[in-house]
């Protein structure tokens, strides 16, 4: 029953998203034409989606169990404190389809510093780095199962660009900030309380330029994270904000003089939108 109403409270939340949203042919702004073009509807197959897709068709199968320390939310589908690495990469590891979002953003923004607070299984950590191959990733994991896990996968993959730090985001997070001196891209995929959404969200802020990229992921995942993520959408330091549903992005552009919101979908989703329905 529990998980029952766990997911017809996502598929309302759908609903609402998918009844809002738009999609390119409604929008006007250059920049966010550009975006909607790079990250939803380009459909090339990037060289490195093949290898960690079979990375996580193999960790589907990994029985391993590992001991879980929860310092956020937690999850909703599994309260255990122990946890198979197959379970982990079916409920807690990004969508192939967000990984794939995410690895196109960074071939967009061209960031050179990344930031992820919250590396799980390091599937989404992948996506960042193949996209970023000359750029700094700094990935921080809280559950030392998880990381040791995780930066087995690095290593496997070759992805020689990770920095992976294993603590609790309140402890490495100003450290980290001043040795990076500068966020070009964050993602925040590590906490799910509303209060310490935002504040890893105001602890970045000073760390952010006009170019930079904050991504917030499962904003439609509890009505506190959907709160969270409105005030973020109004802070005053962010000019652009598109909703994907999965993951929200929040921009700091200086020649954006209005505050504008977007959220977005896919074309195909709305066939009606081409003109094939007249």
């Amino acid at each position: 029953m529990k998980m029952l109403r766990l997911y017809s409270r996502l598929l309302w939340r759908f609903a609402c998203y998918y009844w809002r949203s738009k999609t390119i042919y409604d929008i006007h702004s250059p920049f966010v034409a550009d975006l909607t073009k790079a990250i939803l509807e380009d459909d090339r197959a990037f060289y490195a989606f093949g290898g960690i897709e079979s990375l996580r068709e193999k960790l589907l199968q990994n029985k391993t169990i590992l001991h879980i320390e929860d310092h956020g939310a937690g999850s909703k589908v599994n309260k255990n404190n122990t946890r198979t690495v197959a379970d982990i990469a079916k409920h807690s590891a990004i969508s192939s389809n967000t990984g794939k979002q995410l690895f196109r953003l960074v071939n967009f923004c061209k960031p050179k510093t990344i930031l992820e607070l919250g590396t799980s299984l390091g599937i989404s950590t992948l996506y960042l780095a193949n996209a970023a191959l000359n750029s700094k990733i700094i990935t921080i994991e809280g559950c030392h199962d998880i990381a040791v896990q995780a930066k087995y996968h690095f290593d496997i993959m070759k992805a020689s660009n990770i920095e992976l730090k294993e603590g609790i985001f309140e402890e490495l997070l100003h450290s980290v900030l001043t040795d990076l001196k500068v966020v070009d891209f964050l993602f925040l995929d590590g906490d799910h309380r509303a209060g310490a959404s935002l504040q890893y969200f105001e602890q970045c802020l000073p760390y952010a330029h006009e170019n930079s990229v904050f991504i917030i992921a499962d904003i439609h995942w509890s009505n506190e994270m959907e709160q969270a993520w409105k005030q973020m959408q109004q802070h005053p330091h962010i000019t652009l904000s598109v909703d994907l549903f999965h993951v929200g992005l929040l921009f700091f552009r200086a020649e954006q003089h209005e505050k504008e919101h977007f959220i977005l979908i896919e074309k195909k989703y709305k066939p009606w939108r081409l003109g094939i329905f007249g």
